[in-house]
């Protein structure tokens, strides 16, 4: 009898979680109280891109919001594709993982060690303007990665691997956690919140794999 074995992807949101510098940082609050108001809520403030979160189109100037976002792209059968690069992932990683028709793939590098951490690491393993343009060639509709950004760490540009990918309409999955995830063929089930209007959301973000 086969099993289906869960790993959850998401890097909890918690107060001094590592966010991008200058962001909005993830700060909890105790709102209602149960001894006092009879039910306990909480207040919550952070940014839309912080802990595990998607970039929508919108969030580099290009049309599409994270409402808006086709559920097909979200949920399906994905890969794990692990990447032993110092700084980029490029062209010819992506030529070596070989793909052929993989519509969803995650990227697990050396970032995974850092998942969750209070501090925040530029030194990142992101994607080369190569490489996204060698997804958005094999038709790929999410792009996952285990680090902050899909782009290196600038303050002020060009983001060519977001402007690639969200120009073209894929989905950018930041933050994942794969430290206990190998690479494979999994599900994957990434629900961000659905904010109207908005340029990212945080999301929950689920792996699936069925073993015999």
């Amino acid at each position: 009898m086969s099993k289906t074995k869960y790993y959850d992807i998401t890097i909890p949101l918690r107060e001094g979680l590592a966010v991008w510098p200058g962001d909005v940082p993830v700060k909890t609050a105790a709102y209602k109280s149960y001894d006092r108001d009879g039910t306990n809520v909480t207040r919550l403030q952070l940014s839309t891109h912080a802990g595990t979160h998607v970039d929508a189109p919108r969030h580099f100037g290009h049309k599409g919001t994270v409402d808006a976002m086709p559920p097909g792209a979200l949920i399906g059968p994905c890969r794990v594709v692990t990447v032993r690069a110092r700084d980029l992932i490029r062209a010819e990683h992506i030529e070596r993982a070989d793909l052929g028709r993989t519509e969803r793939v995650l990227f697990k590098t050396r970032n995974s060690s850092r998942a969750g951490g209070t501090k925040f690491h530029k030194d990142f393993v992101a994607l080369s303007a190569g490489a996204a343009a060698a997804l958005v060639g094999l038709g790929v509709r999410l792009v996952g990665i285990d680090g902050p950004s899909v782009d290196p760490f600038s303050h002020n540009g060009p983001y060519d691997a977001h402007h690639t990918l969200l120009g073209a309409g894929i989905v950018v999955l930041e933050n994942i956690d794969l430290s206990k995830v190998s690479a494979g063929q999994y599900g994957l089930i990434c629900l961000p919140m659905k904010i109207a209007g908005a340029d990212g959301a945080p999301a929950r973000a689920m792996l699936s794999a069925v073993s015999a």
